[in-house]
């Protein structure tokens, strides 16, 4: 397993420096690579008119992150319902594995979120354009109650087979719905090099020795 995704996982098993021990490397090592077997991931992508977009996004957050934007792109990311069988069968048998488990997935949804905002990013950057982060509903003053109008923009419960709960929550459990601006200028909230960008793993621009944040000149590493 690359360290990165190791990290990742200890992060959110709410590992803070402590020894790991041989079982637990065990553990993460073989729930990694169940994680792997049963995930079928999978996304969809729409972008649209920034001036003309086909729902409303309430709050003052969303409104400031899509500010000057030309175009706004949204997409959905899911790992499949493979996952959530996995994690109820677990959840019966093996405690300790449902939750290394979960880890492992949470990490592996992150990932591919990271991979298709790489990708948003990327067509940007090769029309000169600059991209916010992406922005999920739940953050900020952005209401869950605006997940059954993404999903539909996105046809995503036909092609990624994602429903709601009564309270917005998706089912697969691990999967994200986002929304990324695409403006004319850099912009600001974005990590300040190459080393730190959640982002790096998949970027293509990094390879041609430019940034996203200027889209010329040489990466900082």
């Amino acid at each position: 397993m690359d360290t990165a995704r190791r990290s990742e996982l200890l992060r959110y098993l709410g590992h803070k420096g402590q020894d790991v021990t041989p079982e637990l490397e065990r553990r993460i090592d073989a729930m990694c690579e169940l994680c792997d077997e049963v995930a079928q991931p999978a996304c969809v992508m729409q972008t649209f008119d920034a001036s003309r977009l086909p729902l409303d996004l309430p709050g003052k957050d969303i409104a400031e992150h899509l500010s000057d934007a030309r175009e706004v792109v949204f997409f959905a990311v899911t790992l499949g319902h493979g996952v959530d069988r996995e994690l109820r069968k677990l959840a019966a048998t093996d405690s300790l594995g449902q939750v290394v488990f979960d880890a492992a997935a949470t990490a592996a949804i992150e990932r591919e979120a990271n991979r298709v905002e790489a990708k948003v990013r990327m067509d940007a950057a090769q029309r000169g354009l600059y991209c916010s982060w992406r922005f999920s509903p739940g953050y900020g003053d952005l209401p869950l109650d605006v997940q059954p109008a993404i999903l539909r923009i996105l046809n995503a419960t036909r092609r990624l087979g994602i429903t709601l709960t009564p309270s917005y929550l998706m089912i697969p459990t691990k999967s994200v719905t986002a929304i990324v601006g695409v403006h004319p200028t850099p912009q600001p909230g974005l990590a300040s090099c190459c080393a730190v960008c959640n982002l790096s793993e998949f970027c293509e621009l990094r390879k041609r020795g430019i940034t996203c944040g200027t889209n010329s000149g040489p990466t900082r590493n």
